[in-house]
């Protein structure tokens, strides 16, 4: 199977997980990350510098109207939802909070599920709310892959708890493995290109 995009959703906890996360994927990591890690709407960003610093990959904020590429990781700006346009470009929005968050999950993993159907890795990774558990229903509906954080592995359980209760996803794994999992996949689809 091929897969064009990686969208994460991320809350409490999340920047120790995206830390691990950005440390273990390998130069040469061909596919897109898509993250929306919930942010207190006056973030600096430099986080992102942090991650980037410690990544074999690039990982920048996202910018309005910009192409996705291969090799990179697109972090949501505070206070903006992130989607993905049928262009497979991003988009920005300041509509209203979903799931009292702006940038949401379920808005950026709705909008990937649309565009990239079963080219599509979901994930949901440790948080303290129930926001990613639609969108990512959303994805396996339209043939996605869907991978939640072992609920005993995530630093906030309840996030990736809502997501199995919404959801029959494809793999409940520690995040090192949903790493070895990423990893692999790229692995093999390099290999049959």
């Amino acid at each position: 199977m091929t897969y064009s995009a990686i969208v994460i959703g991320v809350s409490s906890g999340g920047l120790n997980a995206l830390k691990l996360l950005f440390s273990m994927l390998p130069a040469g990591f061909s596919i897109p990350v898509i993250i929306v890690q919930h942010l207190s709407p006056r973030s600096d960003g430099r986080w992102i510098n942090l991650l980037n610093e410690n990544s074999k990959i690039h990982v920048k904020e996202a910018d309005e109207k910009e192409k996705i590429q291969s090799g990179t990781a697109y972090v949501a700006p505070p206070n903006y939802h992130l989607l993905i346009e049928k262009t497979r470009t991003l988009s920005l929005s300041i509509d209203e909070r979903v799931n009292y968050a702006r940038p949401s999950v379920d808005v950026l993993f709705e909008s990937a599920a649309e565009v990239y159907q079963n080219e599509l890795i979901g994930i949901v990774l440790t948080g303290s709310n129930s926001d990613g558990a639609e969108g990512l229903k959303r994805i396996k509906e339209n043939g996605g892959l869907t991978i939640v954080q072992d609920p005993a592995d995530a630093e906030s359980a309840y996030m990736p708890e809502s997501a199995i209760a919404t959801t029959k996803v494809d793999y409940i794994l520690t995040l090192e493995n949903i790493i070895a999992l990423l990893i692999a996949i790229d692995k093999q689809m390099r290999t049959v290109l």
